[in-house]
């Protein structure tokens, strides 16, 4: 276990992104937890909910130590100083993601259904932290060196894997995107499948009652039948389940 800690983490340098790592998840699950406790009315934390005065969201402060670890990031030569600011950029980070949906939205939609897009936003963020620890990287310096030829070849291959990503994106295919930074194949896979209802590229291309549109929809439904139903349950487990309306649209 040593050896390993000693190779494949310090010696590969990649203990700053195992420390964001885990200060990414602690932070979210600490933060919940504590909000969940609020919500509840139990705890420390039970009468942090007034009717008057300035409500300073977890955001502010998030974007503050994330600005902060990143500046220590860019001038940090010491492994030291390298590890506190993975450290910041983990909690910061976290802390603006878990109310991702309110800066969306611009409006308190925490405990809404819509605040789910926060637990979506945090867990694709993980997702790829892992992947990355994991080493799963979408370039690396040693792609550069391998003469004009392999630099041409990369730059091709980082150019087709964006157009892919734009296809997911007309495609409402915007989960895909996240994960295509570490695993390009992801975006040809969602470039080349049928859009979800609703996106531009369904609305502008396939025609009402035509056989994609429908086969689209279908798929849709079933996709999310099998699947939107168990991360949902996994979501309202870790995050707490929504209790609040949607807030009306704004003209």
């Amino acid at each position: 276990m040593s050896e390993w800690w000693n190779v494949e983490i310090v010696g590969a340098g990649k203990l700053p992104m195992l420390l964001c790592f885990l200060a990414f998840v602690v932070t979210f699950l600490a933060t919940r937890g504590i909000t969940r406790m609020i919500r509840a009315g139990r705890g420390p934390f039970r009468n942090n909910v007034t009717s008057s005065g300035v409500h300073i969201h977890h955001a502010v402060p998030g974007l503050g130590l994330l600005l902060i670890g990143a500046f220590v990031a860019l001038s940090a030569e010491h492994g030291g100083f390298r590890a506190t600011a993975g450290v910041l950029v983990g909690v910061g980070a976290s802390l603006v993601l878990d109310e991702f949906a309110l800066i969306l939205h611009l409006s308190d939609v925490y405990w809404s259904q819509e605040g789910q897009a926060s637990v979506q936003a945090v867990a694709l963020t993980a997702s790829c932290l892992a992947l990355v620890l994991l080493g799963f990287t979408p370039a690396r310096s040693e792609d550069l060196t391998g003469g004009q030829q392999a630099r041409w070849a990369l730059a091709l291959s980082i150019a087709l894997t964006v157009l892919a990503c734009l296809v997911c994106v007309a495609k409402g295919k915007y989960r895909l995107i996240v994960l295509a930074i570490c695993v390009p194949a992801v975006a040809f896979v969602g470039a080349v499948r049928l859009a979800r209802p609703g996106s531009p590229w369904f609305r502008k291309r396939y025609a009402a009652g035509s056989r994609k549109a429908s086969t689209a929809t279908r798929r849709t439904a079933e996709l999310d039948a099998t699947w939107g139903r168990r991360w949902g349950w996994i979501a309202d487990a870790i995050a707490g389940a929504p209790s609040q309306p949607n807030p009306a649209a704004k003209p």
